[in-house]
């Protein structure tokens, strides 16, 4: 999910530096006007197994078929207000994360459901896990109507745990005590107690848990705070107590090899995680508390939008909601990528039940501990989060100075923004 292919990643290099050009004009676009050109990110084994659903689909024989146009994540979003403010080429259905769409409807990007959804009573709020169903909704319209929710939890190494943490699955709840205690003990055999994946979840995963907000007014950021500085003076005390990897050490191939206790990470990891000879289970990422109504579980959706057409054609957008719909009664091939169906239908499936991200989705509580971050300016965070990750947990700046950077970053880019 988040690894491009360097042959994809070329190719479409080449486009962009010509333009959209004739070599790249037979992807994008409708092949007749009876076809629904559907624009996602999925380009790695999640791309697969999202052309599985659409040939399923489009074996039932539908007036309008479907044409899956897979990119990578980063070319889709540059090329997604461009081709809208061109009003050419404009695919008929599009996958964004659901961070993206309050920005999106400011700007003008996006078309809302709203006019289409009384011909789709299923599509509505009974059917969907409710974290991920209201957030596709903004300002009393309905923009996005979700793939899934995805999530970061923790992998762990079953016989590690056993000998350094026996007891800390017992309510499949790991605090940040127990990895301590069980980092501690296993130093001495060269074991690392929690691996130091990616920054972004877990600071929001911990900062949620703390109650932080990422905004108070729903415009300015809030992030240099008491708070904030408590997320990362954890994560650093840990860090220079050697109880986590080091800068330097690829967590992932720690746990691949059984140097490694915990490992928190996307579920959609699972299924490569899966073809290694490490003898794991999952839980829930690491929480302060042990009580189960205070986790939090940092997740994201992928959303089905429309993006805004000159002229919509309403045929084909009727055409393209009854994909929607199909995909939420047949999502199991979604499940298989690793991914948790938005679906509550799933949680019937007696093959889902047995997957191993099922826990999140068939247990009322964990359900709960979903939390989606979803502030406008998101991409502003994110950003910097990605880019300067662990630098005050590894002592490269101070942690004054980095959630000082943080705040003034993403502040800039909103006044930016507002004076536009």
């Amino acid at each position: 999910m988040k690894k491009a292919q360097i042959f994809g990643a070329t190719i479409a290099s080449f486009c962009l530096s010509f333009g959209l050009t004739e070599v790249f004009n037979p992807v994008i676009h409708a092949d007749s006007n009876k076809e629904i050109v559907f624009w996602n990110p999925f380009t790695g084994p999640d791309g697969t197994s999202m052309q599985k659903l659409v040939n399923q689909y489009n074996k039932t024989n539908p007036e309008y078929k479907v044409k899956n146009v897979s990119l990578t994540e980063s070319d889709m979003y540059s090329k997604i207000p461009t081709i809208v403010n061109s009003k050419k080429g404009v695919p008929d259905l599009q996958i964004v994360h659901v961070e993206r769409i309050k920005d999106y409807v400011h700007n003008g990007l996006l078309d809302d459901y709203n006019p289409y959804l009384g011909d789709f009573s299923d599509i509505n709020k009974s059917n969907y896990v409710p974290e991920a169903w209201e957030n596709g909704a903004y300002q009393g319209k309905r923009y996005g109507v979700p793939l899934d929710i995805h999530t970061t939890f923790m992998y762990y190494n079953k016989s590690l745990v056993k000998k350094y943490a026996p007891h800390a699955l017992d309510d499949n709840i790991v605090t940040f005590d127990e990895i301590k205690a069980a980092g501690e003990k296993s130093q001495k055999d060269g074991i690392t107690g929690l691996g130091l994946t990616w920054w972004k979840p877990s600071f929001l995963s911990l900062y949620g848990q703390l109650g932080g907000e990422l905004t108070k007014d729903g415009k300015n950021p809030n992030l240099d705070n008491k708070k904030s500085r408590q997320v990362i003076q954890l994560y650093k005390g840990l860090h220079d107590q050697k109880v986590t990897s080091q800068d330097g050490q690829d967590p992932m191939q720690l746990f691949l090899t059984n140097k490694e206790i915990f490992f928190p990470e996307g579920i959609w990891m699972n299924n490569q995680i899966k073809e290694s000879d490490v003898k794991y289970g999952v839980t829930n990422a690491p929480q302060l508390s042990d009580d189960p109504d205070k986790m939090v579980n940092w997740s994201s959706s992928h959303q089905f939008v429309l993006l805004k057409q000159p002229k919509r054609d309403k045929a084909k957008t009727e055409a393209t909601l009854q994909f929607i719909s199909w995909v939420r009664t047949h999502s199991l091939e979604w499940a298989k990528a690793g991914q948790n169906p938005a679906t509550l239908a799933i949680t019937k499936d007696k093959e889902y039940q047995k997957m191993q991200q099922s826990f999140l989705l068939t247990d009322k509580t964990e359900q709960k501990s979903l939390r989606i971050f979803n502030y406008r300016y998101n991409g502003y965070l994110a950003d910097y989060l990605d880019r300067y990750a662990y630098d005050a947990v590894f002592g490269k700046t101070s942690i004054s100075s980095y959630l000082n950077k943080l705040q003034n970053t993403v502040q800039d880019e909103v006044d930016a923004q507002m004076a536009d």
